[in-house]
């Protein structure tokens, strides 16, 4: 091929590569604050004093001509770890479509379902060293449980948009590689009332500088307990007592 013609190829694919760059972009950072306070009892009550504000979810979904991507599914699967009659992590965010895996690392049985919104499912009981998995194909919260420990408990947020953040304990989020547009935000916080959180969706303008969307307050339900009945809807069985009677 002739040096010039080599050239024009050259020019031509660094145009199509630059042209895709700037399509593709990496966005822009989006900040904001959350705090979690304790919810009003009434219109003239006002919000209590600031708490722990971590392990809020703040996702932005587009709309109109903002740009719309599938969320990229992890290289890893995701683990929600059972050990210590505990799940770890307790929160746990997926994109839709990712297959979790459920390793039991404590010396004896354990059991995971849901059987609230969000993906239903049960995987019945497995013994120590195992691992069963989990597709989310769908958006929403699933509820985590153990039929033997009633303890044990974790929540499985799936987004069908990879514009998202989770709040430290200072209530700090950030929300990376965001593009130009207008998106719908939205909040979700385990120990908040879900009429609570629907008063907090809005409307958001994302520009291509780096921007801040200012301080969104998360009314905490102070009632809010983690106790549940079992898989079949009952009370659990008390544990068995732990002193050995001597037998006569």
């Amino acid at each position: 091929m002739a040096p010039k013609s080599r050239q024009v190829m050259w020019l031509a694919a660094l145009l199509v590569s630059a042209s895709f760059a700037s399509s593709h972009g990496a966005g822009t950072s989006v900040t904001l604050q959350v705090q979690v306070r304790a919810r009003a009892t009434s219109k003239n009550v006002a919000l209590g004093k600031d708490k722990d504000s971590s392990n809020v979810i703040v996702w932005l979904k587009p709309l109109g001509t903002a740009a719309s991507e599938t969320p990229p599914l992890p290289q890893q699967k995701p683990r929600v770890i059972q050990r210590h009659k505990t799940f770890e992590p307790h929160l746990l965010v997926v994109p839709v479509g990712a297959t979790v895996d459920f390793p039991n690392h404590d010396p004896f049985f354990h059991n995971v379902f849901s059987v609230f919104d969000g993906k239903r499912f049960d995987l019945g009981l497995y013994e120590a060293g195992a691992t069963n998995s989990v597709r989310f194909d769908k958006p929403g919260v699933s509820f985590l449980f153990c039929n033997i420990h009633p303890e044990m408990s974790a929540v499985i947020v799936v987004l069908d948009t990879p514009y998202y953040g989770v709040s430290d304990r200072g209530g700090a989020v950030g929300i990376a590689n965001v593009p130009e547009g207008p998106f719908e935000l939205h909040v979700w916080y385990e120990r908040s009332l879900a009429e609570d959180l629907r008063h907090l969706v809005r409307v958001v303008e994302v520009s291509a500088a780096p921007s801040t969307l200012g301080t969104i307050v998360i009314p905490e339900n102070e009632d809010f307990t983690s106790a549940h009945k079992n898989k079949y809807g009952q009370d659990y069985a008390p544990p068995p007592a732990d002193v050995y009677v001597q037998p006569n």
